[in-house]
């Protein structure tokens, strides 16, 4: 991969926009309860692995998951911070991210909620898709000031 110069050094890239553009699709379905938009940009074969553990391999499947998930359940909106997107080669980029979610009748975030994002998107006949989104649960076992850290830092993005 070569260095254009002329791009400011802090300004993100095309691909890096479009793998952030991806991001915020999955995260839109969520938010609007539609496992359709949800599972879109992922790949034939991309998968989830959910916050519970729980994983998903297809867009097909991972429709059919959140499907009858949004049909059981009143799920709390991301509130996300896009900390990184990397390019690990021109067809491959990795995103990091943090979320948190404010549950149903609720005003704030619920800090034991708090969440890691990794994203790995790869680029197929010029279009980003998902190959991987997995969740890590923020818990920070002894370490209650990275708690409040995290969720003082996602509150800032609900202002």
């Amino acid at each position: 991969m070569s260095f254009d110069a002329s791009r400011k050094l802090d300004a993100p890239s095309a691909d890096e926009q479009e793998v952030r553009m991806l991001y915020r699709r999955v995260l839109d379905g969520w938010n609007q309860h539609s496992a359709e938009a949800f599972a879109a940009p992922f790949a034939d074969s991309g998968e989830v692995i959910g916050f519970d553990g729980s994983q998903m391999t297809g867009r097909a499947e991972i429709a059919a998951t959140l499907g009858g998930i949004f049909a059981d359940h009143r799920t709390a909106p991301y509130v996300s911070k896009v900390r990184s997107v990397r390019l690990v080669s021109p067809d491959v980029a990795l995103l990091r991210a943090i979320v948190g979610m404010v549950p149903a009748g609720q005003v704030d975030l619920n800090p034991t909620l708090n969440a890691h994002q990794t994203l790995i998107a790869v680029k197929r006949d010029g279009t980003w898709q998902i190959a991987l989104l997995q969740t890590t649960p923020s818990q920070f076992h002894g370490r209650p000031d990275l708690v409040q850290h995290m969720t003082e830092e996602l509150r800032r993005v609900l202002e």
